[in-house]
């Protein structure tokens, strides 16, 4: 029977490991697509275009622009839905938090996808809405929600 010594297994297992983890599917913010330079393809933003009008241009604005007074609560005392196209704060939250809020919704306010918009569905909408975003204010976001 042939054995390994230990440490030879375990830089083995680490180096697998680490390789395993590189090709995973999980999203990456510095992945930076050769035609849009962000992670996201041309193919993500013409679904995210196509869902983003169909789902969520009645609320947040056609150009992801949102309400006037967006930051003044309403009569119920809810924010009315903010802008998305990079003047607002969502470039403050990660990949993953603007897709939970979607997904789940928020206070009442905003209806919850899951379930009915899929997960390609959903991450093309994000990135639709941040393909609106200036250059300056996606490098903020991308150094921020670094791994």
């Amino acid at each position: 029977m042939l054995r390994y010594p230990p440490r030879l297994f375990a830089c083995c297992s680490l180096v697998l490991a680490v390789f395993l983890t590189g090709c995973s599917a999980e999203f990456d913010p510095w992945h930076q697509d050769s035609t849009t330079g962000r992670w996201f393809s041309e193919s993500q933003l013409a679904l995210g275009q196509q869902v983003y009008a169909t789902h969520c241009a009645s609320c947040h604005g056609p150009k992801a622009e949102a309400t006037p007074q967006w930051t003044k609560t309403d009569a119920q005392g809810l924010y009315p839905p903010p802008p998305l196209n990079g003047t607002a704060h969502a470039w403050h939250h990660s990949f993953q938090a603007l897709k939970q809020v979607i997904e789940e919704g928020s206070r009442g306010r905003m209806p919850a996808w899951k379930g009915k918009l899929t997960d390609q569905e959903i991450e093309a909408v994000i990135a639709w809405f941040q393909s609106l975003w200036p250059d300056e204010g996606y490098e903020i976001w991308q150094r921020q929600h670094k791994k």
